[in-house]
Formats: structure tokens, sequence, C-alpha cells
């Protein structure tokens, strides 16, 4: 795919940046911090309502410890569970994955007499033409096609929780991958060294975090900020909107923060706080997922939040933002913009998995994961998946990067019966 413009950078380009659309495509197949059974998160997704199929949950018990789940064609559950930031493009997949529409099905993937998807002549010259997208993938790393709709050679559901917890869960082996917003080192306390031993980071996306306020402070004519004047909301430096110089609106500022844990405030406190523990007195309250979020700052005055980009809206309007002498507007067609790599805010998304000892599948996979996550690893993923949940494609460089690491696992005597 084309670098779309968005600036160039290798995967793992900065540790700390100090400061010096559409919330109803996000919200697919509820989510609302909670998992469709109505538990916690751990054993729903996959079944969105645009008509994707399968429901990711009757296909194993989603502990994540079926015997010999890394054999040749082994058709167990694979699980995620984490970050509500992740959780879009994450079960989006999941839910293409679960469908496994014939490629004549060029609403979802493919091509029919319309036209077809973004990427699919690159898959089409791959040898998917005539395929079931979840048997394509597979295949690529020695599953047996099952040629039906709505089996896929084995399916897959997705948790929404925090990037904490699905940090937590994939290094206890409970699920097969951890979704997170923030690095793992900084959601575990791990060092690099640590990191690189224990997990693989599979980077499917990246998300320019925005700053957004409500819409009364927007009509107020806030429509920037600088880093500087955000940090000190957050430090409980500046309470009213009047306090900011320019702004003539008395109104006390409604400060909203993301539960400690989730990956949305660990990145925002590293980045523009300055680390992953950095105080926070001027926030007044806190939501464990970004729907949380986006329906706090949508219903009270004076509110101001940082979320994903997925969960902007008309009435959570994202603000541009004057760091150090560069404005980071909203709009993608800026000379900079919060779409960049550049901008202090932006992060990479995360599907970590875990390396264990005498994996036969090597690189840190079993095949199944390799399978799900190559699915994002390409244009058709990227515009699919990620950009369609209003996130940001991963520059030319940085794909092939992925797609090169997760290839090492479909080596000729993986693929050899």
């Amino acid at each position: 795919m084309s670098d779309r413009n968005w600036a160039d950078g290798s995967v793992s380009r900065r540790k700390v940046l100090i400061t010096s659309g559409a919330l109803g495509a996000a919200g697919l197949a509820g989510c609302s911090g909670q998992s469709n059974d109505g538990g916690d998160g751990s054993s729903g997704g996959g079944n969105s309502s645009d008509g994707g199929g399968g429901d990711g949950g009757d296909g194993g018990d989603g502990d994540g410890d079926d015997e010999d789940s890394s054999s040749s064609g082994d058709s167990s559950l694979l699980n995620a569970e984490g970050s509500s930031t992740v959780y879009p493009i994450s079960n989006t997949g999941s839910s293409y994955w679960n469908s496994n529409a014939p490629s004549s099905d060029g609403e979802y993937w493919g091509a029919n007499d319309e036209g077809s998807v973004p990427g699919w002549d690159e898959l089409a010259s791959d040898g998917a033409d005539g395929m079931l997208i979840a048997d394509y993938f597979a295949s690529k790393f020695g599953f047996e096609p099952t040629e039906q709709r709505s089996e896929p050679p084995f399916p897959t559901t997705v948790g929404l929780s925090h990037s904490g917890t699905g940090c937590e869960a994939v290094t206890e082996g409970l699920v097969d991958i951890g979704n997170s917003s923030g690095p793992i080192t900084a959601e575990l306390g791990w060092s690099e060294e640590e990191a690189q031993n224990r997990v693989v980071d599979n980077v499917v996306g990246r998300d320019g975090q925005p700053v957004v306020v409500s819409s009364d402070v927007s009509d107020a004519g806030v429509s920037q900020l600088t880093g500087e004047q955000i940090r000190q909301i957050y430090q409980d430096e500046i309470t009213n909107w009047n306090e900011i110089d320019g702004i003539d609106y008395d109104q006390e500022i409604y400060a909203i923060g993301r539960a400690e844990g989730s990956g949305t405030d660990t990145s925002f406190r590293l980045n523009m706080l300055g680390g992953a523990d950095a105080a926070m007195p001027g926030v007044d309250t806190r939501f464990g997922q970004n729907q949380q979020v986006a329906q706090a700052v949508a219903q009270n005055e004076g509110a101001i939040a940082y979320m994903a980009l997925a969960f902007t809206s008309d009435q959570v309007t994202p603000i541009a933002i004057n760091f150090d002498g560069t404005l980071y507007e909203t709009s993608r067609d800026a000379e900079n913009t919060i779409f960049d790599s550049s901008y202090p805010l932006n992060r990479d998304l995360h599907m970590y998995t875990l390396i264990e000892e005498n994996n036969p599948d090597g690189g840190g996979y079993d095949r199944r994961e390799a399978a799900f996550v190559n699915m994002f690893l390409n244009e058709f993923g990227q515009t699919v998946f990620v950009e369609g949940n209003n996130y940001i494609p991963l520059p030319t460089s940085d794909l092939e990067a992925m797609k090169d690491q997760v290839s090492s696992v479909a080596t000729e005597d993986l693929l050899t019966p």
C-alpha cells in the first residue's frame, strides 16, 4: 500500500515525548465496556452487527488452555482481550474472520459486479480469488480450508477490558492475544529487555490520540490549546476556561480521564506529562472505556478529555494542539495534523502474543495467532479494519516490517504435513 501521506517511522520509534468518525463505527458489536453476555468482556466479541456472520463465541471455552494449541490444523478458539481502543479494529477483524465470507461477497472482501474492496487486487494476485476470507489467511499458515461460510478453520473472539488487563492476560496464558493501546513496558512496569524476551509486539495501526472538548466549550471558541495549557488543566493549575488567555467563557473545567491501567491513560501520561506514573490532580472523574468518556463529554458542560480517535463525533470535538510552536490540526489535509506520526500524542496500537519456550511454531506465535494477525497487515486490512474505524494505517515501511515478522512462522517446515 502507499504511504497515504502519513509520516514514516519505525515501529518502536520513540520512548517518551514530553510536552515541550465516529462513535457509531467504534461502537461496533456494542463497545460498551461489557461483552455481549453482559460479563467482564472476556468471552464476547466477534459478532458485529454489520452482517459479518459468526458469533465467535461457540468454538471453545475461551480459556486459552486448549491442549496442543499450536499443532497443525488446530481448530481451537483463538481469543483476545484488552484495550477498548484496539477493540474496534480487533473485533471487526474477528467478525470478518468468523463470517468466512466468499470472495464474491464484495461488500466485505473480494469483488463483485460493482467493484472490489480496497487492497483486493493484491490479495487476488496472491491466490485469494475464489476463496473464503478466513480460509485464505489461515491457509498461509498451514490450515486446511473449510470451504464453508461461517465455518472458519478456527473461531475467534475478542473481549473488552483494558490494556493492562489484556497485557496481564496474555502473559499469564489466559488469552492468545493481548490488545493494548499502551506499550507493555509501561502497562506492566517491564524493561525493554523483558518485553523483548517475553512477548511479540504486533503493531497493527496507530491512533492520533485527540484531546476533545464538549460542544459548549467548542461553541465558546475553543478550537485549540497549547500542550502546556492541557498539562496545566490536568495538573489542577487551570480550573476555569476563562483562566486561559483569549477565552471569554466563565465555566469551570470538567476534566475527564480514562481509568488507571488503560492504555489511553498510560499513553497520555507518558506523552503529555512525561511519565506513566505522572500525577493528575486535575482529573474530576475517570471512566473505564472510551465510549463512556465520549458520553460524559457529550453530556457535561465545560468538559475536556483525552480518548481514542474512533470515538470522536460532532458532540465530542477534537481540538488542535500547539506543541512548542507547531500546531497540529484535526484535518487530515493540514500541513501538520494529529494523524501524523510526529504528533506528540500519536501512539501504536498493539496485539501482543506470548513467546513460549520451545514453541514449535517459532517467532512467538502459534499458527492461529500468526494467521489472524496477518489479516491486518496488508492494504485490505489497514483500510477496512484500521482506517475504517478512524485510526491511522501503518506507513509502508512499518507495515512491511510487521509482515516480515509474522511471516517467520510460515516456513517450509511448518507447512509440510
